[in-house]
């Protein structure tokens, strides 16, 4: 009986001993989850040129800092990336402004979310075919982009510039039936944004967006003809996820590093004025 006493005494002291080590059992409940959400990838979806080089510098001088594990996607498009956010393909996007934002959930039916102002790409009225916005000839094809934002937007740009006039009051909301006047007699040829530089072979002029003027060769400081002006302006492009994911701690990282001194510095010294920091 005293043999098996001992023997007792020391199964239970190393029970005790093994305890004290720590519970090989794996993490549960907010522990797991919590590490889980700090190792997992975050894909974001972007337009390659500017979105996914900021990004891209984000990840390779910045993330790893943050324990921030980044997954980037390239879009040629302004619709998927919203599409595979909404779908839970996408975590986040980083490619357009609040205003198509917003239109785009008004007219999907999506729940997407706005989370962090980066940067603005100034749209601009380019051409092969002149030098200067006032040598428009009468009736000069104008090319615009065709979604609701952008196309109110490019007018707005137009009339600043005086080249039409648009209804009173009707800011970015504009289409072309809130032309009022219109000297030249301008026609408009609404297309996908993307298409936008290549037409500048069969128009006289385009509106183009920032990032595909940039994709394209075209430097926006520099051979735009007329160029949107930073101040005031409600278009920077920022960083979206689905409503109810602003506080995942990872969308909480990258949100606070895009908005950081490196990547305002990072614009700043690669793109010398065609995109300008959404951050003071």
């Amino acid at each position: 009986m005293r043999k098996f006493s001992a023997i007792a005494s020391v199964a239970t002291a190393l029970v005790l001993a093994l305890a004290a080590c720590g519970s090989s059992e794996p993490a549960t409940g907010a522990d797991a989850t919590a590490s889980s959400s700090a190792q997992a990838v975050l894909k974001v979806g972007v337009s390659p040129i500017p979105h996914a080089v900021i990004l891209k510098f984000v990840k390779d001088n910045l993330a790893a800092k943050e324990g921030l594990n980044l997954e980037i996607i390239d879009f040629a498009d302004y619709v998927q990336p919203n599409v595979q956010l909404d779908e839970g393909q996408l975590d986040a996007n980083y490619f357009q402004h609040r205003p198509y934002l917003d239109d785009f959930n008004a007219s999907k039916g999506t729940k997407l979310t706005f989370v962090q102002a980066v940067h603005l790409e100034p749209l601009g009225l380019y051409s092969k075919k002149i030098t200067d916005a006032a040598s428009l000839g009468q009736g000069a094809t104008v090319a615009l982009p065709n979604d609701a934002t952008n196309l109110g937007r490019a007018l707005k740009l137009l009339a600043d510039n005086s080249l039409i006039t648009l209804k009173e009051g009707v800011g970015i909301a504009a289409t072309e039936r809130d032309v009022t006047g219109n000297p030249k007699d301008l026609k408009f040829q609404p297309l996908e944004a993307a298409q936008l530089p290549r037409s500048l072979e069969d128009v006289d002029a385009a509106v183009i967006n920032g990032n595909y003027a940039l994709e394209s060769g075209l430097n926006p400081a520099d051979d735009a003809l007329v160029l949107e002006k930073a101040e005031g302006n409600p278009y920077s492009n920022g960083l979206v996820v689905k409503a109810g994911n602003e506080k995942d701690p990872r969308v909480v990282k990258l949100a606070k590093l895009l908005a950081g001194p490196e990547v305002k510095q990072f614009i700043e010294q690669t793109y010398k004025g065609a995109v300008i920091s959404a951050t003071s």
